[in-house]
């Protein structure tokens, strides 16, 4: 198979490499601009009696501002590098995106729950609707700046200088890494963050969105705080009235990890990596991208 990657010389990977870096200091810079602003706003807010905003947008806020002066200033391309532009801004694919995360992971869950693998048990009362509201106030950012910071800039960087392929493979690795210090982690779940990488970056690549991909993420991760309760890669969520949790093996249901931690959630998630590689990426030529 002919492929960009193979056409690429030496000096411009080199130049991608340094242009990674430089994003990545952007990246350090903007977000301690940001979060140091988001503290004073919140001082402020404090200050003043009301109770600080959710401000968990200035992740993704500073990584944002990584990438325009990476993609408009540095390298002086469009938005479309990054699969930003207008034409992957489009509210039928997204919403396709929410309802492939949802159902990735919420219909494994389902089927535990029949099994008896997974149980529903009374957790303390509160407001179900808040509980959701403030999942997706927290999770939308979250899933956002993930998917900036891995499957934007560096993702495109690195998908014209090695292919779409070794890129897959190392940001998904690199996913994998970011979630070592997280509550309750082990060998197992850490390898089905890695193959959550290659979910969402197969995703991204077939439908060339990262809103897409930023649907599929938060949909993910809502399903399972909002509606199952469970924890979110080993983080605990708000509970109220009910909470989901495991009756089986950690290695099926993925125990204090959460569902997606459980051979369950890898089996949908492979699934469904596999038929988009069929139909979308297996013919597909690097130098497409």
């Amino acid at each position: 198979m002919n492929s960009t990657a193979g056409r690429v010389s030496f000096n411009d990977r080199l130049r991608a490499a340094g242009r990674v870096v430089l994003f990545l200091v952007f990246a350090v810079i903007a977000l301690a601009i940001t979060l140091a602003l988001e503290a004073l706003v919140d001082r402020s807010a404090s200050v003043a009696g009301y109770r600080p905003l959710v401000s968990e947008w200035s992740t993704p806020l500073g990584l944002l501002i990584a990438t325009f002066i990476s993609v408009r200033l540095i390298d002086r391309k469009g938005w479309d590098f990054v699969w930003l532009g207008r034409s992957a801004f489009r509210p039928s694919l997204i919403a396709i995106g929410a309802v492939v995360g949802a159902a990735a992971i919420g219909l494994p869950s389902l089927l535990l729950l029949s099994a008896g693998e997974l149980s529903a048990v009374p957790a303390a009362n509160g407001s179900w609707f808040g509980a959701a509201a403030l999942a997706f106030l927290n999770l939308l950012p979250a899933a956002a700046g993930e998917e900036l910071f891995l499957r934007g800039y560096i993702f495109s960087v690195l998908r014209e200088s090695i292919g779409w392929r070794w890129t897959l493979i190392v940001t998904s690795i690199v996913f994998g890494m970011l979630h070592l210090n997280n509550p309750g982690v082990d060998a197992e779940s850490v390898l089905l963050v890695i193959l959550a990488g290659f979910f969402l970056g197969t995703i991204l690549l077939a439908t060339r969105s990262l809103y897409c991909a930023i649907a599929v993420h938060f949909a993910w991760n809502w399903v399972m705080a909002a509606a199952l309760h469970t924890p979110v890669s080993g983080i605990a969520v708000v509970a109220p009235d009910y909470k989901v949790v495991d009756s089986g093996p950690d290695w099926l249901t993925g125990g204090t990890w959460g569902p997606e931690g459980g051979l369950a959630a890898a089996v949908s998630m492979f699934v469904v990596v596999l038929f988009i590689y069929g139909r979308y990426l297996r013919h597909t030529e690097q130098s497409n991208g």
